[in-house]
């Protein structure tokens, strides 16, 4: 074999390893699709910041191949459908998914200092269970009822991070919003 023949073979089969390190699946990104989220989760919080009606400090912004979930608690109903509204015209979003609750009543400060109590006490659970990959899910309090969400790998890594939530002491209820890649 000449060496400009095994200098391309090497050359396409280095390619062709670099595009398989670098390809997605349906449950990993790629470098690119990580970049591109990031992208997408900045101009998505910066719209919301923009935004008069949107409290962007409560809502929390997850995106994994432009599926961008808002989460956490809002004032009223109209907050919240306006960030929906605010989220889907942002470049490159290609799905909403609200999960966003609406606030029942203001807390007290007792009430806040026992939410964030709780958010402590399931995030250490989450941590500690190897059935769940905590850095993955987010947890969020408001009067002893505790909010998941994030992307998860499997179906069981969600069952898992609720099952798990429902058995710390202090959680009224657990809204368990956290999508399977």
């Amino acid at each position: 074999m000449n060496t400009a023949k095994a200098t391309r073979l090497s050359v396409l089969a280095l390619s062709m390893l670099v595009a398989t390190a670098c390809a997605s699946t349906r449950t990993q990104k790629s470098a690119g699709e990580t970049i591109d989220d990031a992208v997408v989760t900045t101009r998505v919080k910066a719209a919301l910041i923009d935004n008069p009606t949107t409290k962007a400090r409560s809502i929390d912004v997850e995106t994994f191949k432009g599926v961008v979930q808002l989460n956490g608690f809002v004032e009223t109903g109209v907050e919240k459908s306006t960030a929906s509204t605010v989220t889907r015209g942002v470049n490159g979003v290609k799905e909403v998914r609200n999960n966003l609750s609406v606030k029942a009543e203001p807390a007290t400060a007792g009430v806040e200092i026992d939410d964030s109590i709780v958010t402590g006490k399931v995030k250490a659970a989450l941590v500690e269970s190897a059935d769940t990959k905590a850095y993955q899910v987010n947890v969020e309090t408001r009067s002893g009822v505790v909010q998941l969400s994030g992307f998860v790998n499997n179906a069981a890594s969600k069952s898992a991070a609720g099952a798990i939530a429902r058995r710390v002491d202090g959680v009224k209820s657990v809204n368990n919003q956290i999508d399977v890649k």
